[in-house]
């Protein structure tokens, strides 16, 4: 296995699903990015797994966080890894959580394996489709349920329907939590249609930006949260956490969130298409 702290050069590889690149950061040396055909996947700080550079995977790391009292191990379903920052959060934050990690490309995963390695035992790696591998998981398994599969830059259509959040939900425990992240801009239509979509399976649902993405002044990241019911979802404490990050993103919910969909209807298999193609210059390194 490759020692990426003694040889901190890019390194360049053919995956399955295009070309990956792990590029250092000069000013962190135990940290790496990790993109596929140049758009940005993951970044991994190897010596502090609570380093998380990328905005969206901080609101992601806060619903993590709320999904139980602090330290409690929890069961997680990440559908999508890339280079599995926030399996190597949650394992350094709930210690003993079990933990399984789906990704579709195999050779993405050695190669994250062996240059950015992580502890044993902290969480399962699966090479499956993600709404493949959720038809074969028991009922009530996880209580929380992670969606962070891009093929690219862009989420296949499979995976934004009714039917896969039907199965997402499926899995989850009474009181679980299902956080999804994806991407959008003006006018937001995939946005609203997916907050469509959820909410018609799942009876709680909320929505994190940054202000400028809920107003369609640029393409950028949001983060879904919805819960069974169960239990009312952490919304203030979720609002203030996330007002206080680096770049302070707004929790968007109730009349407001009603607001933002507007007339947008649910998506369903028969519906479906890939979340939009970033604009040209999206993901300028």
């Amino acid at each position: 296995m490759a020692d990426p702290l003694a040889d901190p050069l890019p390194v360049e590889r053919r995956v399955d699903l295009g070309l990956a690149r792990l590029l250092p950061d000069l000013d962190r040396p135990s940290a790496w990015l990790l993109t596929l055909d140049d758009a940005p996947q993951s970044y991994v700080d190897l010596d502090d797994p609570l380093h998380l550079e990328f905005e969206y995977v901080q609101r992601l790391a806060h619903v993590a966080d709320l999904a139980a009292e602090p330290g409690v191990p929890v069961a997680a379903l990440h559908l999508g890894g890339a280079g599995m920052t926030l399996p190597r959060y949650l394992a350094a934050t709930r210690p003993g959580s079990v933990q399984d990690v789906v990704e579709l490309d195999g050779a993405l995963t050695e190669l994250v394996r062996d240059r950015l390695p992580w502890r044993e035992r902290s969480f399962t790696v699966h090479r499956a489709d993600a709404r493949e591998y959720l038809a074969g998981l028991p009922d009530g398994s996880a209580d929380l349920v992670v969606a962070d599969v891009f093929g690219g830059s862009r989420i296949p259509a499979h995976l934004t329907s009714v039917e896969f959040v039907r199965e997402a939900a499926r899995v989850l425990r009474p009181g679980g939590s299902y956080a999804a992240n994806f991407a959008d801009a003006a006018p937001l239509d995939f946005a609203r249609a997916q907050v469509a979509t959820v909410r018609s399976v799942l009876p709680e649902v909320c929505l994190v930006a940054e202000p400028s993405v809920l107003r369609g002044r640029r393409y950028g990241n949001l983060v879904l949260l919805a819960g069974t019911g169960e239990r009312p979802l952490p919304v203030a404490e979720l609002g203030r956490r996330v007002a206080a990050d680096p770049f302070p993103a707004r929790v968007v919910h109730g009349d407001r969130l009603d607001l933002l969909v507007g007339r947008a209807r649910p998506v369903t298999d028969r519906t479906a298409a890939p979340s939009p193609a970033p604009p040209e210059g999206a993901f300028s390194l």
